[in-house]
């Protein structure tokens, strides 16, 4: 585990780095369970004024959760590992959420999945010309979790619903415009920007440091899409989404259209049910909302089947369920897992 991560302690600096470059940095349970007492350390600390989060090599930041590992154990019907995984991430992430110093998150390369989860919900997200962003969780049969619920209804607009549903990607001037992204930085700045963070003595200091090493990504290719992202995605209900998208002539309405037949037909609709209620609930109902869900999803069929296509055969053809009724959508978020509800 202590080769899978490390933590330094510079200036007044806590730095984490995921170092697993081999696997994209994902994250896997081990990681969870070594970064929440040292967040929870340097919080108490009081040297430390801000903490960051960076993933070793030049390809990903994080590019998801262990998703093999939770694969096998769905398969093997190990369930008490599911749910401690489920649990201890999303219990990491409302540290995140809650921590009282700035939380600077280096998301330099591919960002997706987990690797959001220990990202988003920090005070400031970093990105670079590397940065590659999504939640592609409904290609793989599952929901945008770790927080989606949370933090993709609060993005502006219906671009948060149409992240989540579709698992679009967006590069660096994207996440920025959007606000997925709080700052731009060239990768080749970020040692500098980090030894001067260690440097900072408040929250104050942290900021002013952030915005003087950020600079202009350029235009947002997504910006010329929003309205109609808005005008299809702000729908009430999902078929009226489809139903938008059918009576667009723009391409790209077409497209988005085939990319959402693509996924799972039931994760698409339980997705789209979760977000709208995520809109109204605070972060700890979001993520016991997603506890329930993860709980019931992870073991069903278009999770396990979803990774065996596009992970482990790689035949990218999964065998979805068809969709459910509306009444088998809205019963997993009343399921309360035979443990109890997560709790913090």
């Amino acid at each position: 585990m202590t080769s899978e991560i490390h933590f330094d302690g510079a200036g007044h600096l806590g730095r984490i780095i995921l170092d697993r470059p081999k696997a994209l940095n994902a994250l896997t349970l081990d990681q969870v369970h070594a970064m929440h007492p040292r967040l929870d350390q340097w919080a108490a600390d009081s040297e430390i004024a801000c903490i960051t989060i960076e993933g070793a090599g030049d390809k990903a930041f994080c590019a998801g959760g262990d998703i093999k590992q939770l694969y096998e154990a769905c398969k093997a019907g190990d369930l008490d590992y599911v749910t401690a995984f489920y649990r201890d991430e999303y219990r990491l992430n409302r540290r995140i959420h809650t921590s009282p110093k700035p939380y600077v998150a280096l998301i330099d390369g591919i960002v997706m999945g987990g690797g959001v989860g220990v990202s988003v919900h920090g005070l400031y997200r970093v990105a670079t010309e590397r940065t590659l962003f999504a939640m592609p969780e409904t290609g793989i049969g599952f929901f945008p979790d770790v927080g989606g619920s949370y933090f993709l209804p609060r993005l502006p607009g219906s671009i948060g619903m149409y992240l989540g549903l579709t698992g679009a990607r967006l590069k660096a001037a994207d996440t920025l415009h959007v606000g997925v992204a709080t700052h731009y930085v060239d990768s080749a700045q970020l040692p500098a920007l980090v030894e001067a963070l260690s440097e900072a003595r408040d929250a104050a200091e942290v900021k002013a440091t952030l915005d003087g090493f950020a600079s202009d990504p350029g235009p947002a290719a997504i910006d010329g899409k929003r309205e109609l992202i808005d005008r299809c995605f702000g729908k009430a209900t999902l078929a009226e989404v489809i139903a938008a998208l059918e009576g667009e002539s723009d391409p790209f309405a077409a497209e988005t259209l085939g990319v959402l037949k693509s996924k799972s037909p039931h994760l698409v609709a339980v997705s789209f049910e979760m977000i709208r209620r995520g809109a109204r609930l605070t972060f700890d109902e979001c993520m016991r909302m997603e506890f329930r869900l993860a709980l019931a999803l992870a073991p069903a069929h278009d999770f396990v089947e979803g990774i065996r296509a596009l992970l482990i055969d790689r035949d990218n053809a999964p065998a979805w369920n068809p969709a459910g009724a509306q009444a088998q959508v809205l019963a997993v978020f009343d399921k309360v897992p035979a443990g109890g509800d997560l709790t913090f």
